[in-house]
């Protein structure tokens, strides 16, 4: 199967985009799942030093259900990351995501978080 590139125009909708925080009543909890995540991943992460100032960020997504969504895992490990990294997510002001199939047992996520200069 050959992709084809479709070039899009892009669309401007003139409305302010609503904060995850804003989509919920009442105070949100981790669970268990998310507090083990957490424990796990923060240790499984290099130490490295994030740069000051604006960034960007890129995330590959490896699933092995090729329909989950791709951008279910983008902020609790955004908010992993910053937890470890030490900087604040209202920084980061560019990110691609990619999302791949792999086999069970063999997902994996990536980042790369760089500066903008």
């Amino acid at each position: 199967m050959v992709t084809q590139k479709v070039d899009y125009q892009m669309i401007k909708v003139k409305i302010k985009p609503i904060s995850v925080n804003a989509c919920w009543k009442g105070r949100r909890f981790k669970t268990p799942a998310y507090v083990k995540f957490e424990k796990v991943t923060l240790m499984l992460l290099p130490k490295m030093i994030i740069p000051k100032g604006r960034l960007g960020i890129n995330f590959i997504f490896g699933f092995s259900n090729d329909s989950a969504d791709w951008d279910n895992p983008i902020k609790p490990i955004q908010d992993i990351l910053q937890k470890k990294y030490l900087f604040n997510d209202k920084d980061i002001h560019e990110a691609t995501v990619k999302k791949t199939k792999v086999k069970k047992g063999e997902e994996y996520f990536e980042f790369e978080i760089y500066s903008i200069k």
